[in-house]
């Protein structure tokens, strides 16, 4: 699989998530690009599959901004199952809370590393 295939996994997964629905494509283009500072057309072609090379630089922010989305899909999850622990009490959350206490960390471990080879 090329760089530019898994740029564009990343590009349209990240847009899946942001996106609110058939006609909040653009604006979440434009949301994700403000937030992790990436072209709207960068996004598009990637979206689009139109880009057959990404360059290091682009695809090492792209990673980098997939991985900060998937940090705050799971600090998500953990506040919903904060919520929900609070809510019911009884509810065996234990095993939840763990795992994604687990996905953080190697999220967490994927953001270093990418640092680590940037540098």
């Amino acid at each position: 699989m090329s760089r530019a295939e898994i740029a564009s996994g990343y590009v349209n997964r990240m847009i899946e998530v942001e996106s609110h629905g058939w006609g909040d494509v653009f604006p979440a283009m434009e949301r994700l690009g403000v937030r992790y500072r990436l072209s709207f057309w960068t996004l598009n072609h990637l979206r689009k599959r139109r880009a057959k090379t990404v360059d290091d630089n682009t695809f090492l922010r792209i990673r980098a901004a997939y991985l900060d989305f998937c940090e705050r899909q799971i600090a998500n999850l953990t506040h919903e199952l904060e919520v929900e622990r609070s809510i019911n009490p009884d509810a065996h959350m234990e095993d939840f809370e763990r795992e994604a206490s687990q996905l953080l960390a190697k999220v967490r471990e994927a953001k270093e590393t990418s640092k680590v080879r940037k540098a």
